[in-house]
């Protein structure tokens, strides 16, 4: 995207006098150079920390890419009032556990596989940071066994999910997948709130009565599920007295606890690499898979690429209006036919674990983000130009060592879309736009990719005009 503030910049550098003014009668110049040599290597990396409510839940193994475990632990997000209004614990009917996923690609690998859930309770709060390599043991007892339930990416029924907690939209059509509970479990959280309301404020205070569960498949393997969302509804029935006569029973329910991006919620994840992917990385290809696989340190020729650009310019005044990158690559052949990550973060690598663990947003200066083309089969990081106006401007055009090395890894974002606008006297029908919120670690699905570093094209636009 091209910026709508232009930066005038000199053969050396420039000063703020002269930044915003503009060049009449200038000669513009694109310049896409796939000379300039991209290179990286792959790298482990097996341990992330999870910044997202998504869970992944089953056990998948796929030829070609490997085999992916995924159990998940999360913290409750308590309902801060809960329905009592002429209820006693007798009034309680039901509760389920709810795990609602995406009607299109909510799982990988084989619906039809028969698979199998247990759900235990937890027996003290999780730790954070908390991370993919966690180890559940020590924090439930196998006695504490609160369901047990068949399931598959196709069970459970469809409905629009009213809720705002999750990262999905509400308004979503998803697939619910419901697991029955103790009923003693909802009795003893109404009881619970009957007694201290105020312990259902904060997550934290709730996490003494209840610290949470753990989810893992117990049976089976053919797929994964990519769970966007998980809550506690609690069912129960009130004697009503209708038109001052007739006595009826009506039922109704209510969400007592959900999963939010206020609590500790965690994917346990193993994968284990396939022996073609450990052999293309071994061969020096760089090789990206998720969740918990391989990212890609890569070198960046910037230095080059202002030398080049400065020897174009000469003395004339130019205006950098672009600087982009694409990143062509080829999908490794896989059982289940497992996709690209859709989103990829370039951040310097010096800057990485801060960028994570701060739960940043790209700034285009030393992090950016790219989307998958399916029809190219390509990335572009197209919001480079504030990292080389940066170089210029306030380094003199020298780059250092960490302005070199950056990490690319698959990343998952969450969006906000804002509706189309209404008005009292008309309707306006522009597309709604979406803002992103949040980048993290990708633990949505099984994914894979090759990128073609000698491939890779950087493409620099700018505008000059001769001096005399």
């Amino acid at each position: 995207m091209i910026l709508a503030a232009l930066v005038l910049l000199g053969m050396h550098s420039c000063t703020d006098e002269t930044i915003g003014v503009s060049i009449t009668d200038s000669v513009s110049s694109i310049i896409e150079d796939s000379s300039f040599v991209i290179t990286g290597h792959s790298v482990l990396n097996d341990r992330v920390q999870m910044r997202t409510t998504t869970k992944m839940l089953g056990d998948l193994n796929a030829a070609g890419f490997g085999r992916v475990t995924a159990s998940a632990v999360t913290m409750w997000m308590p309902a801060s009032k809960i329905d009592t209004a002429r209820l006693t614990v007798q009034s309680l009917d039901s509760c389920r556990l709810k795990l609602r996923l995406p009607v299109y690609g909510g799982y990988t690998g084989n619906a039809q596989a028969p698979m199998r859930l247990d759900v235990y309770r937890l027996n003290k709060t999780l730790p954070n940071p908390i991370y993919s390599d966690f180890d559940p043991t020590g924090y439930y007892d196998s006695n504490d066994l609160l369901a047990s339930e068949s399931y598959s990416p196709t069970s459970g029924w469809l409905e629009v999910s009213s809720t705002s907690y999750s990262e999905s939209t509400s308004g979503d059509t998803v697939r619910v997948i419901s697991v029955p509970m103790p009923l003693t479990l909802a009795q003893e959280i109404f009881s619970a709130y009957l007694s201290d309301p105020s312990r259902f404020l904060n997550p934290r205070d709730f996490a003494d009565l209840f610290p949470g569960i753990y989810i893992t498949n117990s049976y089976g393997s053919g797929h994964v599920l990519n769970i966007k969302a998980t809550e506690l509804d609690v069912y129960y029935h009130r004697h009503c007295i209708v038109n001052d006569t007739t006595e009826v029973d009506s039922t109704y329910s209510q969400t007592y606890l959900a999963s939010t991006p206020e609590v500790v919620s965690n994917n346990i994840i193993r994968y284990q690499i396939d022996d073609a992917v450990k052999q293309m990385v071994n061969a020096g290809e760089a090789i990206i898979a998720a969740p918990a696989g391989y990212e890609v340190q890569l070198r960046f020729p910037i230095q080059d690429i202002i030398d080049k650009y400065r020897a174009n310019v000469g003395n004339s005044q130019s205006i950098i209006n672009k600087l982009s990158l694409e990143l062509p690559v080829s999908i490794p052949e896989t059982e289940y036919d497992i996709q690209p990550p859709t989103y990829l973060l370039m951040v310097k690598t010096s800057k990485k674990d801060d960028f994570i663990n701060g739960d940043s947003l790209v700034n285009n200066k030393d992090s950016f983000y790219a989307v998958y083309d399916a029809t190219t089969r390509s990335y572009v990081f197209s919001g480079l130009r504030d990292y080389v106006i940066n170089i210029i401007n306030n380094q003199g055009g020298f780059a250092t060592e960490d302005d070199f090395n950056f990490t690319v890894t698959p990343v998952d974002l969450t969006t906000y879309t804002y509706p189309q606008s209404y008005s009292y006297y008309y309707y306006s029908s522009s597309s709604a736009t979406s803002v992103v919120t949040k980048i993290s670690p990708m633990v949505s699905r099984p994914a894979i990719v090759r990128l073609l570093l000698d491939k890779a094209k950087v493409k620099m636009t700018y505008s000059k005009q001769i001096v005399d």
